[in-house]
Order: C-alpha cells, then sequence, then structure tokens
C-alpha cells in the first residue's frame, strides 16, 4: 500500500535517524501520568498520558561519513523563526532539539453509573495524538513549539483504555460512553516561551537555593485556542540546570539532553507552578465542530496550581505533583484536584 506524505512520515524518518546519531549524545526519554484517581476522584479530566523523546541538539545529527543531514539543516532554516534572539547579550549559544510524543486525553463526566448525558455536565471524550515539537534553548531561555495532530472520538480508544484500567482495579465501569464526541480529526499548534528569572542562593541557609522560572504561551487549533502565562517557584539545594518541572501540558518537554548532564548523588526539591489561560475554544466542552454532539458552557478563564517535589539521580529524573484546576464550565460543581507523575531518562543509542 502506498503512503501518502504527511507528518507521521516525518516521525518514521526521525525515528530511523536515532539509530544513526552520534553514540555520546543521548536522547531524553520521557513518561508522563496525570490521572484524577490520585486524588480520590474519578469525573472530568480524569487521565493523560503521554510518552515522549527529546533528541540531542541537532547540529551533533551525522551520518557515518560525518556528514551532516540535509533535512535537519533545511528544518534548522525554516524554524530560526521561534530560535531566541542571538543578538541579545544576554544569549549564549542557541541549541536546537526535536521531540516526539504519543498522547491520550480523555474526560469523563460525574455520573459514572448514568447512561444518558446529563444537559448541565461535560460530554464523553477522549483524544488520541502524534505529536512534534522543536526547542530552542539558551541558558536562561527555552521557546518550544509544538504540532499535535491525532483523533476525538471513539478512534481515540479511550473508552477501552479506561474500561481495562478499571477492570484491572475492579473498580466500576463508567456506563455513558455511548453518548461520547464523535470522530473527528484535531489539532494543535503550541508556542510557548520559558525564562529563568535569576537563582537566589542564601548562604545562611547552606547554601539553599530558590529560583523563579516564567512562562508564557499560546494554542491554536480545533482542539484548544487560548493564550496562557503563569510561572514556577522551585527552591532547593542544588536546583537542576533546567526550565523547571515536566508536565503533560504543551510545553513541559524541556528535560532537554542538554541539560539534563546527571550526578551520581541522589537530590530532590518542591516547586509551585501556577498557570492561568484565557480560552477561545475547547473541543472537550465546546463537543463536535463538525458534526452535532453535546457540549457545555464553558469559563473564559482557567487557572492551574500546582506543589509538588521533583528529584534525580544521574541519568534519572521524576516529579510528582499535585494539580488544583478551577471550574471549566457552568454545571461543574467544584474545582477539580488531580495528580502529575513524570519520569525521565537519558538514553545513549
Amino acid at each position: 500500500m502506498k503512503c501518502s506524505p504527511c507528518l507521521l512520515c516525518a516521525f518514521c524518518l526521525l525515528t530511523s535517524v536515532t539509530t544513526r546519531a552520534q553514540s555520546d549524545e543521548p536522547w531524553s526519554i520521557n513518561f508522563f501520568l496525570e490521572n484524577d484517581l490520585f486524588a480520590n476522584t474519578d469525573l472530568n479530566y480524569t487521565n493523560g498520558i503521554r510518552l515522549s523523546t527529546i533528541s540531542p541538539d541537532l547540529d551533533n545529527f551525522e551520518d557515518p561519513n560525518g556528514q551532516k543531514y540535509p533535512w535537519v539543516e533545511k528544518l534548522n532554516n525554516l524554524l530560526t523563526f521561534v530560535h531566541p534572539d542571538p543578538a541579545n547579550p544576554d544569549n549564549d549559544t542557541v541549541h536546537q532539539n526535536m521531540v516526539i510524543s504519543l498522547g491520550q486525553l480523555m474526560f469523563t463526566p460525574r455520573e459514572k453509573q448514568r447512561v444518558t448525558l446529563a444537559p448541565d455536565d461535560r460530554p464523553y471524550a477522549g483524544y488520541l495524538y502524534l505529536g512534534l515539537g522543536y526547542h530552542a534553548r539558551t541558558q536562561d531561555t527555552l521557546h518550544s513549539t509544538e504540532f499535535n495532530f491525532g483523533v476525538v472520538g471513539p478512534a481515540a480508544l479511550a473508552r477501552q483504555a479506561q474500561n481495562l484500567v478499571h477492570d484491572i482495579g475492579g473498580w466500576n465501569r463508567f456506563q455513558g460512553w455511548n453518548n461520547q464526541l464523535k470522530n473527528e480529526p484535531a489539532f494543535q499548534l503550541i508556542f510557548e516561551r520559558k525564562h529563568r528569572e535569576g537563582l537566589v542562593q542564601m548562604q545562611d541557609l547552606n547554601g539553599l537555593q530558590m529560583e523563579l522560572i516564567s512562562h508564557w504561551g499560546a494554542s491554536v487549533g480545533n482542539v484548544a485556542s487560548y493564550l496562557n502565562a503563569g510561572a514556577e517557584l522551585r527552591i532547593g539545594w542544588d536546583l537542576p540546570d533546567d526550565f523547571g518541572t515536566s508536565t503533560l501540558r504543551p510545553g513541559g518537554d524541556n528535560n532537554t539532553p542538554g541539560l539534563m548532564a546527571g550526578k551520581r548523588d541522589f537530590r530532590l526539591h518542591g516547586f509551585l507552578v501556577t498557570d492561568a489561560r484565557v480560552i477561545a475554544n475547547n473541543i472537550f466542552l465546546d463537543g463536535n465542530y463538525l458534526r452535532s454532539s453535546p457540549g457545555v458552557q464553558r469559563k473564559a478563564v482557567v487557572a492551574d496550581v500546582a506543589v509538588g517535589i521533583a528529584g534525580r539521580w544521574d541519568k534519572l529524573r521524576f516529579s510528582y505533583a499535585h494539580i488544583y484546576r478551577t471550574r471549566e464550565f457552568s454545571g461543574q460543581e467544584k474545582a477539580q484536584l488531580y495528580g502529575a507523575f513524570s519520569l525521565s531518562y537519558l538514553h545513549n543509542l
């Protein structure tokens, strides 16, 4: 069967290149899990999972004869508009990395035994997507551009995934999945900028460090369109030289290999993250755009606050956060709590 040109071909091409990248350049392999069972609930945004890999610096892609890959150079030239400004005297060398991800999100109403959908509650929805991203970073600035595309509806396999997990855990299944959003192609283009505002070291507390990392960005697409901004405050000893805690939120893949050079001693630090979004559309609340489907009246502004811990040892990094999200739609009885876990590992191919 003949394959039509698409971004999936680019995914296959990049995957094949991994076997020929220089062996001394590591890849970052990341796993993300968000679930409301961490907060002892089972509703609204109920589960999110993603696997991703981040390439070494694109400048280091070479064939066995030391020749650069032309398509990598073309990609760098094409995406120069997302680079931090090299003319800025505060910036040093610009490094680029590529991100490949595969993820699934699922959303459910509050009444799991109800067969029909309550008119004031959110619809069932699943989203399965492939993501291609690009990082451009300096010592203090990270620009992330990400394009996610996939499908919303039964083809996203959210019903099957949730039923499998509930059967294994011995929990009752949700009975209303027949009311989920219908199949619809879905896409989302995201840009986010992170900036490390400066490290404060308190000598009178044995070198305790504190750092603020601000971020702002935007998303456009039928999945969701919004403007967002926020910051992360982290505190601990020997803070990592990266751009904050990895989350499933777009732009969260920031543990680029060049910044994850590990030490063999164990380190922990605490963090507090905020993010606010002004939302223009959200398919999981608005409903299908191409076909008739249920939907609810969403809130125009939604905010998240996360508190957690992160640690690292050698090539391994992890984090766990408890996240508070304000109400997303008019019929939602209260704000939501859920947990987020991430695990990152450096791997030399």
